[in-house]
């Protein structure tokens, strides 16, 4: 056991450390972010569209200016909103009614070793600001940067675009939310996750819906919102018994212990 001990105690050490350079070094990853992802969609563009008049690629580096600072502008006005952090009140009415817990004060929780945004909250946090890359470069793969389009090409172009520049925008916000031990973190990202879900279902039915979107379209649309719809899903099966059972989460966002 003392092993087993000994080695939560260094994975949660490591958890406090990552939650901390997140916190301590935000600057310095929103910098890493705009440079990374801005040189990727300039050469999504070259590459698109060799050759292209400066005019075109101007046209075409609109998306993706808002693909690259939206989530730095979400951010920014995260932290702004969340300033008060722990400190803003509690919801009125309580949705997580699973288990029998006591309600404390904030002092109290703050003396308790499992407050805090550590062990696996860590993980949870790190996965939902990852979101943000990862449907960036989904955005990148599927969608060309070109002005002259067929209508269903220019129909799932702006979706996508308002699928990606939401969805990062929202997913930052909840990251800082729990960062900053917002009580109505746990609400928060439930309601990103059903927002999530509905865009993606709304994407496949507008353009399925398309006149003129070709046969070989169809499936691998099917696929590509299928796919992130699941990908959905599996974070709400793995984390929402966390988010209702977990006594960190319990004691960190609702202020309350088990009874």
């Amino acid at each position: 056991m003392s092993r087993i001990n000994r080695a939560a105690d260094r994975l949660h050490a490591k958890s406090v450390t990552l939650v901390a350079r997140l916190d301590r070094d935000m600057r310095a990853i929103m910098l890493v972010w705009t440079s990374a992802a801005s040189f990727a969609c300039g050469l999504r563009i070259v590459i698109t569209s060799p050759g292209a008049p400066l005019a075109h690629n101007l046209a075409a580096l609109v998306p993706y200016i808002l693909v690259v600072g939206a989530p730095v502008a979400s951010l920014m006005l995260a932290f702004r909103w969340f300033r008060d952090g722990e400190l803003l009140d509690q919801p009125r009415r309580s949705l997580a009614r699973i288990g029998r817990w006591q309600t404390i004060g904030l002092s109290s929780a703050r003396t308790l070793p499992l407050y805090g945004s550590t062990g696996f909250m860590a993980s949870l946090m790190l996965g939902i600001l990852i979101n943000v890359p990862i449907r960036s470069l989904e955005f990148l793969a599927a969608v060309p940067a070109v002005t002259a389009r067929p209508q269903w090409l220019g129909l799932l172009s702006t979706l996508m675009l308002t699928d990606v520049v939401l969805l990062s925008s929202l997913y930052c916000i909840v990251f800082v939310a729990a960062l900053r031990r917002v009580p109505m973190f746990p609400r928060l990202l439930l309601l990103v996750w059903a927002i999530d879900i509905m865009m993606q279902g709304l994407i496949f039915l507008v353009v399925q819906h398309s006149r003129d979107l070709p046969a070989s379209v169809g499936p691998a649309l099917h696929d590509l919102v299928s796919g992130n719809a699941k990908k959905v899903l599996i974070s709400v099966a793995i984390w929402l018994p966390y988010l209702l059972l977990s006594k960190r989460v319990n004691l960190t966002f609702r202020h309350r212990t088990p009874a």
